[in-house]
């Protein structure tokens, strides 16, 4: 992934300026983050109930390296936030407006 894992400052008017105002910005780069977030937590769940057992004993769950391997790589994504901003910023993310929300 090309998203930086690191916190970096961000241009608030750059962020502004495709909607024109700042909160409104923040609020469609959340919500784009809570579906990535979500994404990720089925994508790792799936992947991880692989690993489930009826009996579980102390040696399965020191040994299992694959888990902690699928794991680890989860970890060392970048965090759902980051990936949204950048898609926000790169014009990637789609958005609308209810209708009743634009007449009030």
């Amino acid at each position: 992934m090309a998203t930086n894992q690191s916190i970096i400052t961000r241009n608030n008017d750059k962020i502004a300026i495709q909607t024109g105002n700042l909160y409104e910005s923040v609020s469609i780069i959340s919500k784009r983050a809570r579906q990535i977030a979500t994404k990720n937590k089925e994508e790792l769940s799936n992947k991880l109930s692989e690993f489930v057992s009826a009996v579980d004993n102390l040696e399965e769950v020191f040994e299992n390296r694959e888990q902690i391997e699928i794991s680890k790589f989860y970890e060392r994504m970048p965090k759902p936030t980051s990936i949204a901003t950048d898609e926000f910023l790169e014009g990637k993310v789609y958005w609308r407006y209810n209708d009743e929300d634009v007449q009030q």
